[in-house]
């Protein structure tokens, strides 16, 4: 089990906005740990998911925000979200800013970053500009009124999300010989432990991990896993890509991968 304990920390409350994927599993994890846990979910039928993680379940939905209220009553607030609501966001900033958070984690996606057909870094202004997650995240970055971490995951896999079902009912897998960029939930909630134990505030970290298979290697090595014949791959001369670092991570928040090799994973 991952240690979510924080030593000598002044957290008492954690509000996640999204409890999904990542996000509910976050809440089990903070709550065993002894924090109060605030979950956000858009749809009532929910709430005894969510409760049964220890949290308590409110209603959000950054498309259509309301008052926030007891919400962002807490010390941190970890966004995981797949919106790309600008507009929407900019309501949430108005509302944290009269709250009492401080810091918050926005997890963001390493679809930020421009294809540049290499390895792409936190500090080289390497994202496109264009990007609406781009433009959210800035808005978070700049504002003065509390600290903002981006967190930026690659793809996000687990047994739950076995990329060995990605190409199913005949897709088949774009730019085949372009090397993938997956993070292993394991090493998701990992990275955020290690944020928030360090107090690593105010910075940009990339998620990913270690190792950088062709599509063609790594769909086929995951279907193999469930027993199935591998993927239609389709062939492209001009393959676009980027290769995400994660050496700031493991440089800076000392963290070791708990999954560093895709092709080693079992799921």
């Amino acid at each position: 089990m991952i240690d979510f304990s924080i030593k000598e920390s002044v957290i008492n409350t954690i509000s996640i906005l999204g409890s999904g994927w990542l996000g509910l599993p976050l809440a089990t994890q903070f709550y065993k740990q002894g924090f109060s846990v605030k979950a956000s979910t858009r749809h009532n039928d929910r709430f005894s998911e969510i409760a049964s993680s220890g949290a308590s379940a409110f209603i959000v939905d950054i498309d259509e925000l309301a008052e926030s209220g007891e919400f962002l009553q807490a010390d941190i607030l970890i966004i995981n979200i797949t919106s790309k609501n600008i507009s929407g966001f900019a309501r949430l900033i108005q509302q944290i800013e009269t709250s009492p958070i401080q810091k918050v984690l926005f997890i963001s996606s390493t679809s930020v970053y421009q294809n540049l057909n290499r390895e792409v870094t936190e500090d080289e202004q390497a994202e496109n500009h264009d990007s609406e997650l781009w433009q959210i995240e800035q808005l978070f970055q700049t504002n003065k009124n509390f600290e903002t971490t981006i967190l930026r995951f690659s793809g996000l896999i687990d047994e739950r999300r076995h990329p060995g079902r990605f190409f199913r009912n005949g897709r088949s897998v774009p730019q085949a010989d372009a090397p993938v960029n997956l993070i292993h939930l394991n090493d998701c909630l990992g990275i955020i432990d290690a944020i928030l134990q360090q107090e690593a505030w105010g910075e940009i970290f990339n998620g990913c991990a270690e190792t950088h298979p062709s599509k063609r290697e790594f769909y086929s090595y995951a279907r193999q896993l469930m027993g199935l014949s591998p993927p239609e791959f389709d062939i492209e001369s001009d393959i676009k890509y980027k290769i995400i670092s994660n050496q700031k991570v493991k440089n800076k928040l000392n963290y070791r991968f708990q999954h560093p090799d895709l092709m080693k994973i079992a799921f």
